[in-house]
């Protein structure tokens, strides 16, 4: 049985689309880092501190929404219900029984050997 074919629908979006999204994700979270830095040294008051706390916090956030790439898919967790083991075939009744195996001295694979500790 083979594998069933993914169909267009479930396909993951390419790699080079995936990169191009966090990247202008990215970008565009530094540009606003970039509009409070320079709105914290032309405003005065809570403004301020409120901006300088924005870029503070904008490249952490920034990277974690970057690196948050192509992990979205689901897992099947149902249980999995196995297979019943195929049937084994009888031997025909006319049929020789298989040799045991022997071993270069001539013996079988299931020889005693009477030994004793002194």
């Amino acid at each position: 049985m083979s594998e069933p074919v993914p169909s267009i629908t479930s396909a993951q979006e390419p790699l080079a689309v995936d990169q191009a999204r966090r990247t202008r994700s990215y970008l565009i979270q530094m540009s606003i880092r970039v509009v409070c830095i320079i709105g914290a040294v032309l405003v005065d008051g809570w403004i301020r501190w409120a901006l300088v706390a924005a870029a503070v916090v904008l490249p952490y956030s920034a990277v974690l929404i970057a690196n948050a790439g192509r992990d979205h898919t689901t897992h099947d967790t149902s249980p999995v219900t196995p297979q019943a083991a195929p049937m084994l075939e009888e031997l025909p009744e006319d049929a020789p029984p298989p040799a045991p195996h022997q071993g270069e001295s001539g013996q079988g694979p299931g020889r005693v050997i009477n030994h004793v500790d002194d």
